[in-house]
């Protein structure tokens, strides 16, 4: 633990990000948490309950509500877009899938900077609907926060009710979560870090989601907008290591965490399980330690988490890379480092219990 306060103080000294917080341990609890720094350059200190903008790490959260879904027999992978938004009939994305959308292998082009040419929910909507194929269906991972933006409206349109509410009734309630939260009350603006001076707003942006396109959104979507804690994401990915079990019931059936946490990609370019990244052989976010089978998922604004099944490990990092910009990509390197040193810690410790 002493070398990763270490390095992430080293990383805030060359203004990697202004703030931190870390937990990492196993299916049985929390080993280790820490935190470095404040929560902007001239801002409160960051302490265990402060509140990150997710970003990225949104989507595989969201997706549990799917994967309850799934569970329920409301839907099936193999249902196409269209059979649940008929606005989509007659367009390009009628028939492709769940599968497909969650596994970043729809065509659907992502890095999609829609905002700038819509200002309401629907037009963002009919955006979406418009965007041509890049690619064949089926036929290459790119990653596409657009195909999320769909199956957020998917979520919506099964359960009946905003995706805010969803999560809250699917997810959070059930796991105990109570920090986790699309658009945080004003009242939590302390316990926020800050991310990027953005020049739309013309503001440095706390409290409000980061995410342009989630912006038009209302601050709920699929792709982005969650704003959660440490320990909450810990609580997480404690259930996915328990093979979807909390300390008082089975949140998810094994069967799905292993359906939702397999390399469903194998063959193309990029490891994609549903919602959550594969252990890529290079340049992976996991570091070099993590299992091949690990997975896990990254933000944009600096955030992280990762499991390993086969270590019974998690380590989750949340950070504001993006303040006050987001031309500072120091924390690559970084996140790659403290997933070293946090599974070497947890092998150590576990060497001393033996």
């Amino acid at each position: 633990m002493d070398n990763i306060s270490t390095l992430l103080e080293r990383a805030r000294a060359v203004r990697v990000f202004s703030g931190a917080v870390f937990i990492y341990g196993n299916s049985k609890g929390i080993t280790a948490e820490g935190s470095v720094g404040t929560l902007a350059w001239d801002g409160e200190p960051v302490e265990s309950n402060s509140l990150w903008d997710l970003a990225s790490v949104s989507k595989p959260l969201i997706m549990l509500s799917l994967m309850k879904l799934v569970e329920q027999g409301e839907v099936s992978l193999d249902d196409p877009i269209s059979y649940f938004l008929p606005s989509y009939l007659g367009t390009n994305k009628a028939d492709i899938t769940l599968f497909e959308l969650l596994t970043h292998t729809s065509g659907i082009p992502g890095q999609q900077p829609l905002y700038k040419q819509v200002k309401t929910p629907e037009e963002m909507r009919e955006a979406v609907r418009q965007l041509p194929l890049r690619n064949k269906i089926g036929s290459t991972v790119e990653y596409t926060s657009q195909g999320y933006m769909i199956l957020g409206d998917i979520i919506e349109s099964v359960t009946g009710n905003r995706l805010d509410t969803g999560m809250k009734e699917l997810v959070f309630a059930p796991l105990g979560i109570v920090n986790t939260m699309f658009n945080p009350p004003e009242q939590y603006i302390n316990r926020m870090a800050a991310t990027e001076y953005c020049s739309w707003r013309n503001q440095t942006i706390r409290g409000m989601v980061h995410d342009e396109n989630c912006v038009v959104l209302g601050g709920i979507a699929g792709h982005a907008g969650l704003f959660g804690t440490a320990k909450d994401l810990s609580i997480i990915c404690q259930m996915m290591l328990r093979m979807g079990r909390t300390d008082n019931e089975e949140f998810l059936n094994p069967l799905t965490i292993k359906l939702m946490t397999e390399n469903h990609t194998k063959s193309l370019n990029l490891a994609r399980a549903l919602g959550w990244q594969g252990k890529d052989l290079k340049g992976s976010p996991a570091g070099d330690l993590f299992s091949p089978t690990s997975y896990g998922h990254t933000g944009f604004t600096g955030t992280s988490l990762w499991m390993d099944p086969e270590k019974d490990v998690f380590a989750i990092l949340l950070t504001n890379r993006v303040h006050p910009t987001r031309e500072n990509e120091k924390i690559k390197r970084i996140r790659a480092i403290y997933h070293n040193l946090a599974i070497l810690d947890m092998q150590k410790i576990e060497n001393k219990v033996k």
